[in-house]
């Protein structure tokens, strides 16, 4: 039946873990990865710079000057910034931009000086500070330009000409594509955080629904069982002793309906010790609405079906049989009349029920106006259709429901 099946997978533990992004970007999430010190690829980066900057000064020895302590330093410096580049991102860029400006400006050979500012900008622009790592790279690239066409009669080393201008666009060029690149990242990083976040509120909403569902059903079961219960403990008290026969019959009819409700709760509990699996017993329908009506009349309630008792889809099914039956613990419950009238009809591709009683009302909270009433609303909602529950001109309660023949597939 259609509100027996859960979907497949464990509808209670959420859905199955899936990720969409590259491997390992789910690893951690950002909270984690903040508090984690990224030592490793520091270190690695670290020793890459020192290395491709001796090769770049063997390379360049005529045109910049030779690697002394003071180089070094500044590479460490440079790449050891990375360090905090996932707790202060801004000031890493603004840092390592500053460290290469020094470098180039003290006429130390071109190298991968420029990997730690590229490594900056880019967990800047990921986390967000997309304005200070643009303009860290803007003020890293005009201070070259500055030093290299302005300054560079006055700096080491002696000799030293301007680069000419298509180096300057090779190195924009370059400047562009890493914050290309780190735009790329963050755009890509953003949607697959919002697929999350979506696929985390879908699976909750999904446990909420099947909440409601099992509510429902426990209610709808327990409600009318104990109501059928209660009466005939109340009857059996009352003939103990002047009519033991009749007594007897009210515990046979109790018996009954206690076993009826156990049966019924074990089937909704099934559902969450094995959940994607068929229902061991079929969800009751229309079907069993002489049950139903032989329940009742144990209650003392006498009721009438009115038109053919039609065979809807089983979504429809389950709904129409617990509106019935609510509606009939109601009045058992809450009316002070003892006779119910039913009315089915099925027409323009929908299924209409009345359930009407003549009153009158006892209790404040005459007609179910606490859960079932609700309990009934939902139901109908579920399936696109809609209740109208109140009394009547003359004195009575009438519940209407109008459900549709057919309910359209979930999205």
């Amino acid at each position: 039946m259609e509100e027996q099946h859960t979907p497949a997978g464990p509808t209670w533990g959420g859905p199955p873990r899936r990720w969409h992004g590259p491997p390992g970007w789910n690893r951690w999430n950002d909270e984690e990865r903040r508090a984690r010190w990224p030592w490793r690829s520091t270190l690695l980066l670290t020793a890459f710079v020192l290395l491709g900057s001796n090769f770049a000064a063997h390379a360049q020895h005529d045109d910049r000057l030779a690697l002394d302590f003071f180089a070094r330093a500044l590479l460490v410096v440079g790449s050891g910034l990375l360090l905090w580049r996932q707790r202060h991102p801004v000031f890493v860029v603004f840092g390592t931009a500053a460290v290469a400006l020094v470098y180039v400006a003290a006429g130390y050979p071109y190298g991968p000086v420029f990997l730690p500012v590229a490594v900056g900008c880019f967990s800047a622009v990921v986390a967000g500070h997309r304005r200070a790592a643009w303009t860290a790279v803007g003020l890293l690239w005009a201070g070259h330009l500055v030093v290299a066409h302005l300054l560079y009669r006055g700096l080491p080393p002696t000799g030293d000409g301007p680069p000419s201008w298509m180096q300057e666009i090779g190195i924009a060029t370059w400047v562009v594509a890493v914050l290309a690149l780190s735009e790329l990242v963050r755009v890509r990083r953003e949607q697959w955080a919002r697929d999350r976040a979506e696929r985390a509120q879908a699976a909750r909403r999904r446990a909420d629904e099947e909440r409601l569902r099992i509510a429902r059903e426990l209610h709808d079961v327990l409600a009318h069982s104990i109501s059928v219960i209660n009466v005939q403990a109340g009857v059996g008290l009352a003939l103990l002793d002047s009519d033991p026969e009749q007594a007897r019959t009210a515990l046979t009819t109790i018996k009954a309906a206690s076993k009826e409700a156990l049966g019924e709760v074990r089937q909704v509990l099934d559902t969450l010790r094995a959940p994607g699996e068929a229902p061991r017993a079929p969800a009751p329908g229309l079907d069993r609405l002489p049950e139903l009506v032989e329940q009742a009349a144990g209650a003392g309630l006498t009721v009438e079906i009115e038109g053919e008792v039609p065979a809807p889809p089983p979504g429809t099914d389950l709904a129409a049989f617990r509106i019935i039956q609510e509606a009939l613990t109601n009045v058992v419950r809450h009316s002070g009349s003892r006779s119910a009238r039913v009315r089915l009809d099925h027409a323009e591709g929908a299924l209409r029920l009345r359930i009407d009683d003549d009153g009158p009302a006892t209790g404040a909270d005459a007609g179910g106006s606490g859960n079932g009433l609700a309990g009934m609303r939902e139901r109908a909602a579920a399936l696109g259709g809609t209740i109208e529950a109140g009394p009547r001109d003359d004195g009575g309660f009438r519940v209407l429901a109008v459900l549709p023949w057919k309910v359209k597939e979930d999205r």
